[in-house]
């Protein structure tokens, strides 16, 4: 196969080819790919070029490897699209064939920072909820969550039923609708917090998505950070025009 047309280092074009033949299910998910020698006469390339690819791929979450066996193709990514939809996460992991679980880990009450006063037109000090969750996906976890709402709009929040969706909780506890959100997403490579969370190693690239939740009114309900595994996510951006 001629690698050479483009002005691409050799590992990319090795990797991105790896990559369609996944794609296209020429390797199918939790099935031994080729060794690093049928890859070398396959692509006709050094075996440092091959282990290059290969590693990237496994950061990236398409393959991975079992000491004594080989090197597998990683079952598929879990999509959440990000486009405006009805479609909540856990159907999302549902209609692709996923189990998901939404796991609290604490909800407090605490004081309000200079940084969430201001987020919700709030004085600093004055009480606003912190709850903590991490979302599964096959009993695997996928994804860290910190979001805070205001407490004199979501008092007594109900831990339980924070494993379910928040913001069907909001709308059916409270009658908060939720109107629109605003996400940045970015890069984020995992800290010691993160990687004991999501079971990675440190270093991890991940996704990490702050989003600021609106009422009708336009008035801030809800902020959060989710921080999703690398390996585990893809995310599906849909425009209409």
């Amino acid at each position: 196969m001629d690698l050479n047309k483009e002005g691409k280092s050799l590992h990319t074009k090795v990797k991105e080819e790896i990559i369609r033949l996944i794609k296209e299910k020429k390797y199918k998910p939790n099935t031994l790919l080729p060794t690093e020698a049928e890859f070398c006469k396959q692509f006709g390339v050094s075996r440092t070029t091959i282990r290059t690819a290969l590693q990237q791929l496994s950061i990236e979450g398409y393959i991975y490897r079992e000491q004594g066996r080989g090197t597998f193709v990683s079952n598929h990514k879990v999509k959440q699209t990000l486009s405006m939809t009805e479609v909540k996460f856990t159907e999302q992991l549902i209609s692709q064939g996923k189990k998901p679980q939404i796991q609290v880990l604490s909800l407090h009450v605490i004081p309000a920072d200079e940084f969430q006063a201001n987020q919700f037109q709030l004085k600093e000090g004055d009480p606003i909820n912190k709850l903590e969750r991490i979302r599964y996906a096959d009993e695997e976890p996928l994804q860290y969550e910190i979001a805070y709402l205001p407490w004199h709009k979501t008092p007594s929040l109900d831990k339980e039923e924070c494993e379910k969706s928040l913001y069907q909780l909001l709308e059916v506890q409270f009658g908060l609708k939720i109107k629109k959100t605003i996400e940045q997403l970015e890069l984020f490579l995992a800290d010691e917090e993160i990687a004991d969370k999501l079971n990675i190693a440190v270093h991890t690239p991940c996704f990490s998505i702050e989003t600021s939740a609106y009422l009708e009114d336009e008035t801030p309900i809800e902020y959060s950070r989710a921080v999703f595994r690398g390996d585990r996510a893809n995310f599906v951006i849909e425009r209409n025009y």
